[in-house]
């Protein structure tokens, strides 16, 4: 079946809720390296990339250590994923499937390092679903600058115009608008995101909210 249009997915908070695991992850990298971390700090940082996280925390941080650093952080995290697992949350796994079935065409745009989607794709055993994947090594900018999506949908081979963008941030939900590209906002937390349709979690989703949105 040709493909109906494409769906570019962000995939921690999206797809998967892993935000305890990069807590304690961050929290104990960042205590080995003599700076105590609340909750709180994270979370003002959620979702960013480590090049741009890191420096918020040791001022003054080179290169060199900010790649340590992050290494360190991300193996842990991949070990904390692989040992304490992870389930895709309500209605993530059917809606994949069920675009993938319908010709849709799919993608995991996200800031992540690529081991990590791996790991957690491994993990949850969704990974068939997707034609590509774009991560933090693919791009530069991190969201709100629309290059993730857009270098995504250039892969697929996909108009921005005929690519829905998946997203639970606000970053997110303006980086798809930067890139032209129609986008759905999933709020856990009740408050609804600056998207296209806003929904509370993916299966609320319409019967036909990927096909209304290409309309």
């Amino acid at each position: 079946m040709l493909s109906t249009g494409a769906v570019l997915w962000d995939l921690d908070g999206t797809l998967i809720d892993s935000e305890q695991y990069h807590w304690i992850a961050w929290r104990d990298t960042m205590a080995g390296e003599g700076v105590p971390l609340t909750h709180a700090e994270f979370l003002k940082t959620f979702g960013m990339r480590n090049d741009a996280i890191i420096p918020q925390w040791i001022p003054g941080a080179s290169t060199g250590q900010i790649e340590r650093i992050a290494d360190a952080k991300e193996q842990l995290y991949r070990r904390l994923v692989r040992e304490g697992g992870l389930v895709p949350l309500p209605g993530a796994a059917e809606w994949t499937e069920r675009l993938a079935s319908g010709g849709w065409l799919q993608a995991i745009a996200s800031s992540a390092p690529r081991e990590n989607i791996d790991a957690v794709l491994g993990v949850i055993g969704l990974g068939f679903v997707f034609e590509i994947i774009v991560s933090a090594e693919d791009v530069t900018r991190g969201k709100p600058d629309p290059q993730v999506f857009l270098t995504a949908a250039a892969r697929l081979g996909s108009a921005p115009g005929r690519s829905i963008v998946v997203e639970d941030a606000p970053a997110g939900v303006e980086a798809a608008r930067r890139a032209g590209m129609p986008s759905i906002g999933v709020s856990r937390t009740g408050t609804p995101l600056p998207a296209d349709l806003a929904v509370t979690s993916l299966a609320d989703l319409p019967a036909d909210a990927f096909s209304r949105l290409l309309k």
